[in-house]
């Protein structure tokens, strides 16, 4: 089974988002002893998008910039550099205590030492994204889209961001655009909000045509009964999640596609990887494989924008895993939280466990 896509669409890949930095301490060394940091323009939603836009496909970005910002003119300047596209409206700062931009503050650890991440969020001019802001008709109609991607990220983090979310999903799918939703549950974005957002997922997952999250997710946002209590092991996880989806497309009958990844933690710098999707009414399960990392976040990025990629491709299901699996692997090998492939037969390589020096 395959996603019909729209033909002659402008972009291949839209995504909404609120963009930050992040900046990590160098050679892997924990926060609160570094001096010296590197920074990258990052959101989870572009971290899906990169890559596509690395592989040549158009993509698009829906966003807000802090006006005469220093920092939004390097996000900018980095979402350029990715190849992407990028469209959103300048909020003035106002005083000191007013808008800015996130900060992601993040050591990879190593070894025995696990990663710490730390979100400051506070003033981030992405909770004001608006549907108002945007030219719906232009984009969706006169323009096109193929696949439009949502996070959960965005539609919890803010009463607006909410309705934005929902008022794109609406268009998008009342212009033949498909969705793509993942869900995201972040405990602290929904802390007093939880009939509000469970509203609201609902709704956004009842136009997506693919539906991404594990089985918190699914139970914490959609309200899904959970894997009944079995044996332990990946065997019983991996069918846990399989009877739990068929309560999802029970509920959701929209979606064809549903899929999470697999992550088992050996140490910092080596997990076993794996991945499950259904297309329909078929399976493929990647049994989790052992990986080396360099840095862990945004694997499970990499994966769905892998396996995005190789729907706009028109490939066979199958392949969607296998690419995504790689691409979520990749992403692990890179410092920065997106994995940027050179082509596509160095991600074949990967998913190959071909490791050797290419000439």
């Amino acid at each position: 089974m395959s996603i019909s896509l729209k033909a002659n669409a402008k972009y291949s890949l839209l995504v909404a988002s609120s963009m930050g930095v992040r900046i990590t301490p160098l050679n892997g060394q924990p926060v609160h002893t570094s001096k010296t940091f590197e920074m990258q323009a990052t959101s989870a939603e572009t971290n899906v998008a990169n890559i596509a836009s690395s592989l040549g496909m158009p993509v698009k970005v829906l966003t807000t910039f802090v006006k005469d910002s220093p920092i939004a003119q390097f996000i900018k300047n980095e979402l350029r550099s990715r190849n992407m596209t990028y469209e959103g409206v300048e909020v003035a700062q106002g005083d000191p205590w007013g808008y800015r931009h996130q900060f992601n503050i993040a050591d990879s650890g190593f070894g025995t030492r696990g990663p710490r991440v730390q979100n400051d969020r506070a003033g981030e001019v992405g909770r004001t994204l608006n549907v108002k802001d945007f030219d719906l008709d232009r984009i969706f109609v006169d323009e096109g889209v193929q696949i439009l991607h949502l996070s959960g990220l965005i539609a919890a983090l803010s009463q607006d961001t909410s309705q934005f979310c929902l008022e794109l999903a609406r268009f998008a799918r009342k212009t033949g655009t498909r969705i793509s939703f993942d869900l995201n549950y972040r405990a602290s974005f929904w802390k007093g909000r939880e009939d509000e957002l469970r509203a609201v997922f609902t709704e956004i997952a009842s136009v997506a045509d693919i539906l991404i999250g594990n089985e918190e997710d699914f139970q914490l946002c959609l309200g899904i009964e959970g894997p009944e209590a079995g044996g332990k092991g990946i065997e019983a996880e991996i069918e846990g999640f399989k009877g739990m989806i068929g309560r999802v497309k029970a509920s959701f009958p929209n979606a064809s596609v549903f899929a999470t990844t697999l992550r088992q933690v050996i140490s910092t710098n080596e997990h076993l990887w794996g991945a499950i999707l259904l297309d329909g009414n078929d399976w493929t399960v990647i049994l989790p494989r052992k990986i080396n990392v360099l840095d862990r976040i945004g694997g499970g990025d990499g994966y769905v924008g892998g396996m995005l990629y190789g729907i706009l491709k028109g490939w066979e299901s199958e392949k969607w895993a296998q690419f995504g699996w790689a691409t979520g692997a990749l992403a692990t090998t890179m410092l920065t939280d997106y994995a940027s492939p050179a082509d596509e037969e160095q991600v074949w390589s990967i998913w190959g466990g071909n490791a050797r020096v290419k000439r």
